[in-house]
């Protein structure tokens, strides 16, 4: 009976810890990706238009999506910072 009582409580301490660790998580803010949207997968306006879903074509620099912090460098082509402006700094 003891140790039944030990199992139920290090499952509680796990699915506590687990929840806490999701909710640190989803604490931080989404930041924009430019230039990895699909044709039509785009999160929100742009200088062009004021809608999501109507990006025209692949990867245009300035359409962007949210991801998780710290997720949009690590895709090939992303940036935080619109494509457009950074190619006009040149």
């Amino acid at each position: 009976m003891k140790t039944s009582s030990v199992i139920a409580s290090a499952w509680v301490a796990a699915v506590a810890l687990g929840l806490a660790s999701g909710a640190a998580v989803a604490a931080d803010k989404p930041e924009k990706c430019y230039g990895i949207a699909k044709a039509g997968k785009n999160d929100c306006g742009t200088a062009k238009h004021a809608c999501a879903a109507v990006a025209k074509a692949d990867n245009e620099p300035d359409e962007w999506l949210f991801m998780p912090k710290g997720l949009c460098e690590k895709i090939t082509g992303g940036s935080t910072k619109p494509l457009v402006a950074a190619k006009a700094d040149k």
